[in-house]
């Protein structure tokens, strides 16, 4: 008898494990907030190169709200708390949400 093969053990491994949700940040317009303040929380906030944040800025205006960026929970809900945080430090009514993507 040969004692090696009756020490194997065949193992197999199966793991499922399901992506995070990703969390979609948008902004809200409102009659207060400048746009020159909105252009840089898009730019210092959320890293948006000045041309994008313009362009965004402008979006939130006319429609009433936009899609910032597709992010993490974690990263989604420091930039929006961080958004909300600096308008209310500057006197501002800006509204950031976040929607599962």
């Amino acid at each position: 008898m040969d004692i090696e093969n009756q020490n194997t053990v065949s193992v197999t491994e199966k793991t499922d494990f399901a992506e995070p949700p990703d969390y979609r940040v948008i902004l809200l317009n409102d009659d207060y907030t400048t746009k020159e303040f909105v252009t840089r929380v898009l730019m210092h906030i959320f890293r948006k190169t000045e041309s994008d944040a313009v362009s965004l800025t402008e979006k939130v205006h006319r429609a009433g709200s936009a899609a910032i960026g597709v992010y993490t929970y974690d990263i989604a809900v420091t930039r929006t708390t961080l958004t909300i945080q600096r308008a209310r430090e500057n006197g501002f009514p800006l509204q950031c949400i976040m929607e599962k993507a």
